[in-house]
């Protein structure tokens, strides 16, 4: 049986539709509930951004019924308001998960949505995160069909994949039926866009917020009957043939047997993922051979197509440009060992030490790389001393990262709502299967 006889989109509505809550393993949850955590934190961080003020007061020209919390301003939106503005403010600092197969940022495109409407329509926490373990699965599927050819010749899947995820998510929050619910991917695939052209400027967080806010409107339309392709994936002139890509049986007969959340690789560093590579490699190499920068003679970063199209701005202006400058992470980096927020800003971005360190930092292309890991050659002192890295093969055990997102929680909440609100929210996140939506996003 070939993947266009048995229906690729009406097979992973079926799934989204029809898994039974109980085959979800427990630890499926406590993966779900950290990128819960790590994507609340990214939203409060990035709540201040010039472009959540932008979306803002476009809300406030727009109007509209107060149904859904925008986090951090202790107001309520309309529901797609809510799901645009978190979704962007979530992805403002490039500070947010990353998953291999979705070829981009999931936990964005999803949970701006699904809280909303979980707000809306009295959900517990159990039921959201069953929602996103199934709008990821859903996405990262999709994306493992599409593939780099997807991503390299112009999409930015955060947004494509982010629409369909998004109406899965939300679909399988509301009860949808398989048809009702591949009705909610045709109509999430058939305004899905968003173009890697508008790296470095507000249209990036903007595609993250958008496919969160047109999944949510999928999903609600198709329960309302509204009707879309049941074939937009596999089917002529569809997802796949507009857009690169291929129905793949082998990815598909694994439907159920795997999780994708598991693989999510949160970020340590606020810059696009494929600068982390790079930057942790240059800084591995310099540590283990006791490197004085004032030594380095060059720098070569060896990185795959991916990189040099997403990250290889070498002369970057603006804090939101460094975020997709290897040359800048690298040498900040190595110079400050500051690399969160505190790092992208424009006065720093223009720092002559900085400045100095960059110009003899070169990226290459490595035809040998497909994804985002990366090899460093630093001469020093007449010598080659080499470091590789790949961030996302590197990604740590549960305990591990739910340590480390709970650091950046604390660290990101904590200036906005302050440290005690942020250490007991964080206390109500570890126990979200048993919490009232509604009563929860009235505390953000």
């Amino acid at each position: 049986m070939t993947g266009e006889t048995i229906g690729m989109t009406k097979k992973l509505a079926g799934f989204c539709s029809t898994t039974p809550a109980s085959s979800i393993p427990e630890e499926m949850h406590d993966h779900a509930k950290t990128a819960f955590m790590d994507w609340l934190a990214v939203t409060y961080g990035g709540k201040d951004d010039p472009l959540v003020e932008k979306l803002m007061h476009w809300a406030g020209q727009e109007g509209g019924s107060p149904q859904a919390t925008i986090i951090g301003f202790g107001e309520k939106k309309s529901l797609g308001q809510a799901a645009l503005i978190n979704g962007a403010a979530s992805h403002a600092l490039d500070y947010d998960d990353t998953l291999v197969s979705f070829l981009g940022h999931p936990s964005v495109t999803l949970f701006p949505a699904l809280l909303a409407l979980a707000e809306k329509e009295n959900k517990n926490g159990r039921e959201l995160l069953d929602a996103y373990i199934m709008g990821i699965q859903v996405g990262g599927t999709i994306g493992a069909c599409a593939g780099l050819d997807h991503y390299l010749a112009g999409w930015h899947g955060t947004s494509t994949l982010g629409h369909m995820a998004s109406a899965a998510g939300c679909a399988r929050l509301l009860g949808l039926d398989p048809q009702q619910t591949a009705w909610a991917l045709g109509i999430g695939a058939t305004q899905a866009s968003g173009l890697k052209r508008n790296f470095g400027t507000m249209c990036k967080p903007f595609h993250a917020g958008r496919a969160s806010q047109s999944g949510l409107m999928a999903a609600m339309l198709a329960r309302d009957g509204f009707t879309g392709a049941d074939d937009v994936l596999e089917g002529p002139q569809g997802f796949f043939e507009a857009l690169r890509g291929k129905v793949n049986d082998e990815i598909l007969s694994m439907l159920g047997l795997g999780w994708d959340v598991v693989n999510l690789s949160q970020k340590y560093h606020a810059s696009c993922h494929a600068t982390h590579s790079p930057l942790e490699a240059a800084r591995q190499v310099v540590q283990e051979n006791s490197l004085s920068l004032d030594h380095i003679e060059s720098i070569r970063v060896y990185s795959s197509e991916v990189t040099m199209q997403a990250a290889a701005n070498a002369n970057p202006k603006t804090g939101t440009e460094a975020k997709f400058s290897v040359a800048y992470c690298v040498a900040n980096a190595l110079t400050r060992e500051v690399t969160g927020m505190a790092a992208f800003t424009d006065d720093l971005v223009n720092d002559p030490q900085v400045r100095s360190l960059m110009q003899k930092i070169e990226l290459i292309k490595d035809e040998s790389m497909t994804a985002l890991e990366s090899r460093v050659v630093i001469r020093a002192k007449g010598r080659d001393y080499e470091g590789f890295s790949d961030i996302l093969q590197q990604i740590p055990s549960l305990d591990a990262k739910q340590e480390r997102v709970r650091a950046k929680f604390l660290d990101l909440a904590g200036a906005v709502i302050g440290r005690k609100k942020a250490e007991d929210l964080a206390g109500r996140i570890d126990h979200l299967e048993s919490a009232d939506m509604a009563d929860f996003a009235a505390t953000l």
